[in-house]
């Protein structure tokens, strides 16, 4: 759609608001007040940076008067603002207000990030932007937001891990990516674009949780599979960012294949630690429903469907008491309890929550403070509810680095929201 008939489009849905229009002129003038207001305290501000710089240098050049750049802002574009220089040195300064050829304020740009990581489309964002600028930014000009987020990824992702974690919590998300294929086709357009298909990738996540209870997200990558040789890769990766494996006392998951092969290579000192909840609800899958009780816990006459769930519930709520026990010991115990109350009416699923279960145990090992963080995968399964949603909006995402994006936004927000560190914040 042309920028002219996405104002038209913006200005109708304007008119049909149900909030009453203030007067245009009135509008233009609060806007054009509010604008000159900004844009002399940004021109003053810009001075004083410029001042200050040329007071510290020895020899400094003389001033050069100014030259002008647009700056959007949340108060509107600025066309014309008045940017001071000196006669030489200027590509050398280290901008501290506004960077080399950045068009927005910072404050635009995170309210706009804050925008999309919300679940707003970049047509949304046209929208949005509209009001407060009084223009119809391209989309190009939008996508400088996700570049501007997308360096700011790459740096984090690449930071250096100084503070080992006492247990990592790792899981994978599955989204659908874009990738270019052989041949070219003719868009709408009439232009000639590479073939793109949209494949299934998985996110692998890494989530720290440290001695003091805290936890954060520490590391993320795209993968084909959720498989050994993945695991492997991000452990590595890991590594190669400073983690200290040895340090590294446990690995929490779902039951992920390959993942215990890769802990033995790249984290020899580390338990595991199977996730309760993932546990507990795979018995469902097993249930025969023999010998149902058509009775409530009331005594009301229940339906077959009623009976089914009555078994379900009471079967979950007993697996579920066994991991409240506050000792490894009690918690056998009430183990055995529960085989001898299910195991002759569900023999199927008592067997198979039986299987392998001494690793939902492993939490007993640590801190008591930290079983309700290290028992499930409960956290990151939070974090990737909220980034699913994003996700589904979108549908196939154009390339890795834009779906890598959306996730660190979605986990800055997360993190800030819940006062938490910031995505990779391990100093």
């Amino acid at each position: 759609m042309q920028i002219a008939a996405r104002e038209q489009q913006i200005l109708r849905i304007q008119e049909a608001g149900f909030h009453p229009p203030m007067n245009e002129l009135l509008a233009q003038k609060l806007r054009a007040d509010v604008l000159r207001t900004v844009q002399g305290v940004i021109e003053a501000a810009l001075v004083e940076e410029l001042l200050a710089e040329r007071a510290k240098m020895n020899n400094p050049p003389r001033r050069s008067g100014y030259y002008t750049r647009i700056l959007d802002s949340l108060y509107g574009r600025i066309e014309a603002l008045r940017m001071p220089k000196l006669r030489k040195g200027n590509k050398e300064r280290e901008w501290q207000i506004l960077e080399r050829y950045e068009k927005g304020l910072g404050g635009y740009l995170a309210y706009m990030s804050y925008l999309y990581v919300m679940g707003l489309s970049l047509r949304d964002l046209q929208m949005a932007m509209y009001f407060l600028l009084g223009d119809v930014l391209s989309t190009t000009s939008i996508n400088r937001v996700t570049r501007k987020v997308q360096a700011q990824l790459d740096e984090e992702r690449m930071r250096k891990i100084e503070r080992p974690p006492i247990a990592l919590i790792v899981d994978g998300v599955w989204v659908s990516v874009q990738y270019e294929q052989e041949g070219f086709k003719i868009d709408k357009a009439g232009h000639r674009r590479r073939q793109r298909q949209a494949e299934d990738r998985v996110i692998l996540c890494a989530l720290a949780v440290y001695e003091d209870a805290s936890y954060h997200v520490l590391h993320y990558e795209i993968a084909k599979n959720e498989d050994e040789a993945a695991w492997k890769t991000m452990f590595a990766h890991l590594v190669e960012r400073g983690l200290d494996a040895g340090e590294v006392q446990l690995i929490v998951s779902d039951g992920t294949k390959g993942l215990l092969a890769a802990m033995e290579e790249f984290m020899p000192n580390a338990q595991h630690q199977r996730c309760i909840t993932h546990k507990v609800r795979g018995m469902e899958r097993y249930l025969t429903y023999q010998n149902l009780s058509f009775l409530s816990e009331a005594g009301e006459t229940l339906s077959k469907s009623e009976a089914r769930a009555l078994r379900w519930r009471q079967i979950k709520q007993d697996a579920y008491a066994i991991y409240e026990a506050p000792t490894r010991a009690e918690a056998r115990s009430a183990l055995t309890k529960f085989v001898n109350k299910w195991e002759s009416v569900e023999p199927k699923a008592v067997h198979a929550f039986h299987w392998g279960i001494q690793r939902t145990f492993t939490f007993y090992d640590f801190d008591k403070e930290l079983h309700s963080l290290i028992r499930t995968t409960n956290l990151v399964e939070r974090f990737f509810r909220e980034f699913r949603t994003r996700a589904d909006e979108i549908g196939a995402f154009p390339n890795e680095t834009s779906c890598l994006t959306l996730f660190f936004l979605v986990a800055s927000f997360d993190h800030a929201k819940h006062d938490r560190f910031k995505v990779a914040n391990t100093s």
